[in-house]
């Protein structure tokens, strides 16, 4: 029997959590639900945006609305895009709504309390108190009461739960108050045929960017909120002290150029040591592969243990030694473990040097390759498609 699946993320559909981390997942159910069957995914746009549904692919439809920042307006606005979907809903005989993290979660689960159709939430992880941990919210403020009120609102409601690590049943339990059989866990999955070690260091943009002979830190994201920003550069500048104008930082960042130009004077970084560029998600393997190691800059806050970054996959698969804080999902643990890369214990000056020669050592240890092909086996392992085929394949299979 045919399914009618709705699908809610809370982001653009040019970006790259739509392209890298929900529409991979897509083609996995696709495939697994009887022909015929489809896929309504829903995203935010900031420009242009349409409640009419356009076909992207076989069995995979967009519709999209106005983006607005998870707060008090969004609440309001809302109102009206809860009331088109539950019309749509009904209209389309949606069996299934499937939700990307909680704020989609949020949106998901009123739907569902009006409509009566289950829900499953995917990429199941904390996002209001991060917001908080992080600075960009105020743990009084609405939009975190809001948001944490729902979070544990849509846990109770939802039919599965998909967790990007394990240790979020035990968040769950303890935040929440819930306890149940009904989880799953499945980590940010990375495409190995788009992202192995055929794309270590490519001849052609290693000559176009001046990189030739230099070792190469790269770092691709962005700075603030979540991320480490004047640390980030702090650790880059202790990098460059260490290896002088034989270090190069690539940063792969829609961040403005003048902005990181201020943040390497302010770290003292010289800016020419400093490659800044935008590349689509298509064409990043080639540049994360110019790389001898790559930075992790996520803020080493409580909650994001039970977060999973998705460069961190990217980053083994391209078999890249990773600089990280510690208590980042479980990835912290596997470079230590496994010694494949260095894990900051803090964010004083004296343990980034320290870092900074552990990761020349281990760059030392990597001259013939074979760290990069054991960093390559931690994507296999941790991060390989069929994590989640395996999952998908118990929720939609039966």
């Amino acid at each position: 029997m045919e399914r009618k699946i709705l699908v809610i993320t809370y982001w653009s559909f040019s970006d790259a959590l739509v392209q890298t981390y929900t529409l991979p997942y897509l083609r996995i159910i696709r495939d697994i639900l009887p022909e015929g069957s489809k896929l309504y995914l829903v995203t935010l746009e900031n420009k242009t945006f349409s409640n009419s549904e356009i076909e992207i692919e076989k069995g995979i439809f967009k519709i999209s609305f106005a983006y607005i920042p998870f707060g008090l307006r969004a609440i309001f606005s809302w109102r009206n895009n809860i009331s088109f979907l539950k019309k749509f809903i009904q209209e389309k005989n949606i069996d299934t709504i499937h939700t990307w993290c909680t704020p989609a979660g949020a949106i998901g689960y009123l739907l569902s309390k009006k409509t009566g159709v289950p829900l499953i939430l995917d990429s199941y992880e904390p996002h209001a108190e991060p917001m908080v941990e992080s600075g960009t919210w105020k743990k009084g403020g609405i939009a975190f009461r809001t948001l944490f009120q729902l979070e544990k609102k849509q846990t109770h409601h939802a039919k599965y739960l998909i967790g990007v690590v394990s240790g979020m049943n035990v968040y769950a339990q303890s935040k929440y108050n819930y306890s149940g059989d009904n989880f799953f866990t499945k980590p940010a999955c990375i495409d190995l045929k788009q992202f192995n070690l055929s794309h270590r260091k490519n001849t052609l943009l290693l000559k176009k960017l001046n990189l030739d002979g230099k070792i190469v830190c790269v770092y691709a994201g962005k700075f603030g909120g979540l991320y480490l920003k004047k640390e980030a550069f702090q650790f880059f500048k202790k990098a460059f002290d260490h290896w002088g104008e034989c270090f190069t930082v690539l940063l792969l960042t829609s961040t403005p150029h003048e902005e990181i130009y201020a943040l390497c004077e302010g770290a003292g970084l010289p800016k020419e040591n400093v490659r800044i560029e935008f590349v689509s998600h298509a064409e990043i393997q080639d540049y994360l592969g110019l790389g001898d190691f790559a930075f992790s800059a996520f803020k080493p806050v409580l909650s994001r243990r039970y977060c999973t970054p998705i460069k961190n996959g990217e980053y083994w698969a391209l078999g890249l030694p990773v600089v990280i804080t510690k208590n980042i999902s479980e990835d912290s643990e596997i470079i230590a473990y496994s010694h494949t890369g260095v894990v900051l214990d803090n964010l004083s000056i004296p343990e980034m040097e320290k870092a900074v020669k552990e990761m020349d050592n281990l760059l030392d240890k990597n001259k013939n390759g074979k760290l990069s092909e054991e960093i390559y086996q931690l994507a296999v392992q941790h991060r390989n498609f069929t994590i989640a085929e395996n999952v998908y394949g118990k929720i939609y299979g039966e």
